[in-house]
């Protein structure tokens, strides 16, 4: 009986404990101070370039940022 409420106990403790370093991991960033200069912005989608349109004909760019699996 009692190692059965210290089982139930203990598993109801490990899922608070995941559950609170759950929400912590998925917290937001901290927001930066006045006058701090902006991060590095590293994405593809601040390349310059336009987002493809699905309707538009296949383009003849090169496929040099798709390497080729083999």
């Amino acid at each position: 009986m009692l190692s059965t409420l210290l089982v139930i106990g203990g598993v109801l403790v490990g899922l608070l404990v995941l559950l609170a370093l759950i929400v912590s991991l998925s917290a937001r960033p901290q927001t930066r101070p006045a006058g701090s200069p902006a991060p590095a912005r590293t994405w593809v989608a601040d390349a310059g370039r336009p987002h493809p349109d699905a309707w538009s004909p296949l383009s003849t760019t090169a496929t040099s940022e798709l390497p080729a699996v083999r």
